[in-house]
C-alpha cells in the first residue's frame, strides 16, 4: 500500500520532496539495444537496408495488420496518412483539439482544413456525438487520437464513419500495446501511426510508421516517403525497363527511416510488453492513492478498453483549491517532480488563431486544459520515485485545498 500522508508540510520554507529532479518520460536503453546499433554501424548498411523490412514485419505483427511502412517521424507518418486517404484542397478532417498540433497540421501541409470536435470530459476521448455534429459535405478523413494510450470508442466511431464514407486514421503515437475489445492497436481503422520519439512507449530516437490492412493504402505511403519514386515493375509506366530504372510518380517526401532507428526499433519492441505491463501498474498505483483525494480526477478507462498508459494526466478541480493549474505545475516542479502539459487545445496555438479557430469551440477540451497537469510516468520510474510523487501531490493537495 502507498503512503499517503494526509498532513502535508507548508510549501513556502519547506525541503523539497525529492533532492533530484524526476523527468515526467524517458526512454529506457539496454545493453542489447546498444549493441543492436553496433552492429548496424559496422554492416554494409546504414539506410535503405535489411533492418527496415525486419522493423515493419515486427510492426505489423504487433498492429494485428498485414503492412507496416516505417517513417523519419510520427509526424512524417500522419502527414503521409493524410495523403494516402487523399486529404486535398477543401477536404475536411475532424479530429480532436487534445493532442499534440501534429495530429491536425498534417491535414493543413495537404491544404485540407482540421476541424474540431469535443471530448468526453472523464476519458479525454473524442465524444462520437460530437464528431457528428461536425460532419458535413466537405469531410474527407477522421483522425482519431488515442489520449495518454486509452483507446477511443472505435466501434461507434467507425460506424458513423463508414455510414459517411470517410477515411478513418487512427492516431496511436500515444497508444501502441493497448486493447480494445480483444482488438489490438491497427486493427479497427483504415490507418493506424506511431511515434517513437523517446518518451513513447519504445523509442527509435526519431520516428514513426503507419500500419494498414489495405494494399493501395500501403503502396501510396511507400512512394511518398520516398520522393514519390517507385522502382516495382509492376507499377512502372514504362516499358524500358533496365536495372537501374525508377520513376517518380507523385510528388513525394524524403520520409525515410534509417537501419540504425529500425535496429533500435526491432530491439524495442521485443520488450514492448514488458513496458507496458510496468506502466499499467504504475497506473494502478496512482489510481490507488488519488481515489483517496475525490478533488483530483484521472482518465476515467471505458469498458472493454486496456490503455497502455503513455500519460498519466491529473485534474485538479478548480472549485476545491486556492491555486489554479499554473500554481500547481509550479509547486509540483518545486518538489523537483518533472510535471508537464497535454495539451494546449491546438486551435488555441497562435498560428490557428491566426487562421480564424476561436476560443469556445470545444468547451470540454477548455476546461480540461484549464485544470490538468501531467505527472511522471515510464518504465524505469522505481516504486520509490513513484512514492515521491505521491507524496509530491498529497503536500500540494492539502497546501492549496480549500
Amino acid at each position: 500500500m502507498l503512503n499517503i500522508q494526509k498532513e502535508g508540510l507548508a510549501i513556502r520554507g519547506a525541503k523539497p520532496v525529492r533532492e533530484k529532479w524526476l523527468p515526467y518520460g524517458r526512454q529506457w536503453i539496454d545493453d542489447a539495444d546498444v549493441q543492436s546499433v553496433v552492429d548496424v554501424l559496422k554492416s554494409d548498411f546504414l539506410s535503405s537496408g535489411p533492418k527496415i523490412p525486419e522493423f515493419e514485419k515486427g510492426l505489423a505483427e504487433e498492429a494485428g495488420t498485414k503492412y507496416a511502412v516505417a517513417f523519419s517521424s510520427g509526424t512524417a507518418a500522419l502527414h503521409a496518412a493524410c495523403f494516402a486517404a487523399g486529404i486535398e484542397s477543401g477536404s475536411e478532417v475532424i479530429t480532436t483539439p487534445l493532442t499534440f498540433a501534429a495530429s491536425s497540421n498534417c491535414v493543413l501541409y495537404m491544404g485540407g482544413k482540421p476541424v474540431f470536435a469535443d471530448i468526453h470530459p472523464e476519458t479525454f476521448n473524442m465524444e462520437p456525438q460530437a464528431i457528428l455534429k461536425q460532419i458535413s459535405l466537405h469531410t474527407k478523413a477522421l483522425i482519431i487520437v488515442d489520449y495518454a494510450g486509452q483507446p477511443a470508442p472505435y466501434d461507434e466511431i467507425t460506424d458513423m464513419a463508414s455510414a459517411h464514407g470517410l477515411v478513418t486514421i487512427r492516431d496511436a503515437a500515444h497508444s501502441i500495446g493497448s486493447i480494445y475489445k480483444d482488438r489490438r492497436v491497427g486493427m479497427s481503422t483504415d490507418m493506424t501511426i506511431f511515434s517513437f520519439h523517446p518518451v513513447k512507449h519504445i523509442t527509435t530516437g526519431e520516428g514513426g510508421a503507419v500500419v494498414t490492412d489495405k494494399k493501395e493504402l500501403y503502396r501510396k505511403l511507400l512512394m511518398f516517403r520516398n520522393h514519390g519514386i517507385t522502382r516495382d515493375a509492376q507499377e512502372l509506366q514504362r516499358q524500358y525497363l533496365p536495372k537501374w530504372y525508377y520513376e517518380m510518380q507523385i510528388l513525394g517526401y524524403n520520409y525515410r527511416i534509417t537501419d540504425i532507428q529500425a535496429a533500435l526499433g526491432t530491439s524495442q519492441l521485443q520488450k514492448l510488453d514488458q513496458f507496458v505491463d510496468r506502466r499499467r501498474e504504475l497506473a494502478s498505483l496512482y489510481n490507488e492513492a488519488f481515489r483517496q483525494m475525490p478533488e483530483l480526477a484521472f482518465q476515467r478507462q471505458a469498458e472493454g478498453t486496456s490503455s497502455s498508459w503513455h500519460l498519466y494526466p491529473l485534474r485538479w478541480k478548480r472549485d476545491y483549491f486556492t491555486a489554479g493549474r499554473d500554481d500547481i505545475f509550479q509547486a509540483l516542479q518545486a518538489e523537483n517532480i518533472g510535471v508537464n502539459l497535454h495539451y494546449t487545445p491546438v486551435y488555441l496555438h497562435p498560428y490557428y488563431q491566426s487562421l480564424g479557430y476561436r476560443r469556445g469551440l470545444c468547451p470540454n477540451a477548455e476546461a480540461l486544459y484549464d485544470e490538468i497537469v501531467t505527472i511522471p510516468l515510464y518504465p524505469l520510474m522505481t516504486d520509490h520515485d513513484l512514492q515521491d510523487v505521491v507524496d509530491a501531490v498529497t503536500k500540494v493537495y492539502n497546501y492549496y485545498l480549500k
